[in-house]
């Protein structure tokens, strides 16, 4: 099956349920996709029964949801079409990296294979978005770089960061201005206690940024010696 025999809405959702697949390993339920996709549970749930009658996931009532064989492969497919498309208009079109996930969400659902596998060429074979997603080579291999969320790793130590979501335009904004940013090497420094903040030291800042828990939470990064 291609990805151009099934709807637009099967395609989102199977990028949301790799996407979520991709970063956490814990159980993908109805209401993770909801909050994901920004729909109503109802409304996911009649998706998530067009997808299992077409053999795209496995899904048992009230149960975890996981993508098959086939279902993994167009949502790579689907991937891959989203994040070199957002690489393109980066480096080719000069948007910024807050701008991009909305464009790229409408485009990826009207170009060929053919187009993006130009695109691939023109931009030398990247291997990470803007915003350091991996993004699948076009045989649908993936490399996934080894990193934790910020509040997974122990302070003090220095991270490089590897990526960072692009779910919320106005955080990527708030971190490229404090110099957070993809490839970024932080301070990782002891927080207050309780607080629920992480504190990084960032090169060319004279204070350290206290990230809240939904930013601590949006960015991935990996020790460095």
């Amino acid at each position: 099956m291609s990805v151009e025999n099934i709807t637009a809405s099967m395609q989102n959702y199977l990028k949301v349920i790799w996407s979520l697949e991709e970063w956490s390993d814990a159980p993908i339920t109805n209401s993770a996709i909801a909050e994901a996709a920004g729909v109503r549970l109802s409304t996911v749930s009649d998706a998530l029964r067009k997808l299992a009658d077409s053999e795209l996931i496995d899904h048992q009532r009230y149960g975890a949801v996981s993508l098959t064989p086939e279902g993994r492969e167009l949502a790579v497919v689907m991937t891959r079409r989203h994040r070199l498309l957002e690489t393109f208009l980066v480096r080719m079109l000069g948007y910024s990296w807050d701008e991009v996930h909305d464009e790229a969400d409408k485009l990826e659902h009207a170009v060929s294979d053919e187009l993006i596998n130009r695109m691939d060429r023109v931009l030398d074979y990247p291997t990470r978005d803007p915003h350091g997603d991996p993004i699948p080579s076009a045989d649908g291999l993936v490399h996934k770089p080894a990193a934790r969320l910020l509040t997974e790793i122990e302070a003090p130590c220095r991270v490089r960061v590897e990526r960072i979501s692009d779910s919320d335009p106005e955080m990527l904004q708030y971190f490229a201005s404090r110099g957070i940013i993809v490839d970024a090497e932080l301070e990782l420094l002891e927080g207050e206690p309780y607080s629920e903040t992480t504190a990084v030291s960032v090169a060319g800042v004279d204070q350290p940024v206290l990230l809240g828990k939904a930013a601590s939470n949006s960015v991935w990064a990996a020790q460095v010696s």
